[in-house]
C-alpha cells in the first residue's frame, strides 16, 4: 500500500448508513457531551448512524474529509502509511472517542486511515455543515476547541512514553489505564483487541511485547490470551510510573 498524500480523493463509499441519531446518542460521544439540547438537535440534523463490520476502511490517507466521525461502539485504528509500503498504527479509538478532527477543521487530507478493528457503531457528522454551525454556535466552536486541544496533549504524551519509558512501562501504564484506576490492588481485565494491535499501539514489535509481558510477571502481572490479571497494581504502578497528569476523561 502506497501513500496517497497530496492527491485529491474521495473517502471511502460506504453501505448501512441509517437515520438521524436519537440526541442521547450525543451524550456517549465525549467531544459533545456538554452541549445544550438545542445545539444538539442542530447537530442531529447534520449527522447521521452507521454500523460498519470489522475491517471497513472508513477515511483513506490523503483523501479529503467529508465527515467528523464519532465512535459509539467497537474500536477504530488509525495507520499512518509510508510511499515505500511500511506502515504503523498511530492510535486506536475506544467508544466514545472521535477521530479526523484536525482534517475535518482544517478541510485538509487526512494524514491516517481510519479502520474497523471490530464491529463498529458511529456518528458521522457532515464536516461543511459542521464547519458552519461553528460560526453560529459558541458551544460547538469550544467543544471542538477543546477537543482539539485534548488531541495535541495525546498525542505530546504518546512521544513522551515512546522516549522515556521502556516498552515494559509503557505496557504497565496501559494495563493500568485499563483497570479503571481500580481501588483494589488486584483486578481482572480484558485486552480490547488483539496483541498485534496492541504491539502496534505501544510503538513495538510483537516479540518485544512478549517480552514485556514476560518482564512484568514478577509485578504481578498474569495473562491468559486476552485476559489479563494484576495481583499488585502498587507495585506495577511504583515501577511504570504512570502519567499523574492524565486526562482520564480521554482515556
Amino acid at each position: 500500500m502506497h501513500s496517497l498524500i497530496g492527491t485529491t480523493m474521495r473517502e471511502p463509499t460506504w453501505q448501512g448508513e441509517d437515520n438521524c441519531p436519537a440526541p442521547a446518542l450525543f451524550q456517549q460521544a465525549r467531544i459533545f457531551k456538554d452541549l445544550e439540547e438545542r445545539v444538539v438537535s442542530r447537530l442531529v440534523a447534520i449527522s447521521r448512524i452507521l454500523s460498519m463490520p470489522e475491517g471497513t476502511e472508513l477515511c483513506k490517507q490523503g483523501a479529503l474529509p467529508t465527515r467528523l466521525l464519532l465512535l459509539l461502539e467497537g474500536q477504530v485504528a488509525l495507520e499512518n502509511t509510508t510511499p515505500t509500503g511500511p506502515s504503523a498504527v498511530v492510535e486506536v479509538i475506544p467508544p466514545g472517542g472521535h477521530f479526523v478532527l484536525s482534517a475535518v477543521l482544517s478541510n485538509l487530507p487526512f494524514l491516517t486511515s481510519a479502520r474497523a478493528v471490530t464491529p463498529a457503531r458511529l456518528i458521522a457528522v457532515d464536516a461543511a455543515a459542521l464547519r458552519t454551525l461553528m460560526y453560529e454556535e459558541l458551544s460547538v466552536a469550544t467543544a471542538l476547541l477543546r477537543a482539539g486541544a485534548l488531541d495535541f496533549r495525546a498525542m505530546v504524551r504518546q512521544v513522551c512514553d515512546l522516549k522515556l519509558r521502556t516498552t515494559a512501562q509503557r505496557l504497565g501504564c496501559y494495563l493500568l489505564a485499563l483497570s479503571d484506576n481500580a481501588a483494589a490492588n488486584t483486578v481482572s481485565l480484558r485486552l480490547p483487541f488483539d496483541k498485534r494491535l496492541l504491539a502496534a499501539r505501544l510503538g513495538c514489535r510483537q516479540e518485544n511485547l512478549s517480552r514485556a509481558f514476560a518482564a512484568l510477571r514478577d509485578l504481578g502481572v498474569e495473562t491468559h490470551g486476552a485476559r489479563v490479571i494484576l495481583h499488585d497494581i502498587a507495585s506495577l504502578r511504583d515501577y511504570s510510573l504512570p502519567d499523574d497528569t492524565a486526562d482520564f476523561e480521554t482515556a
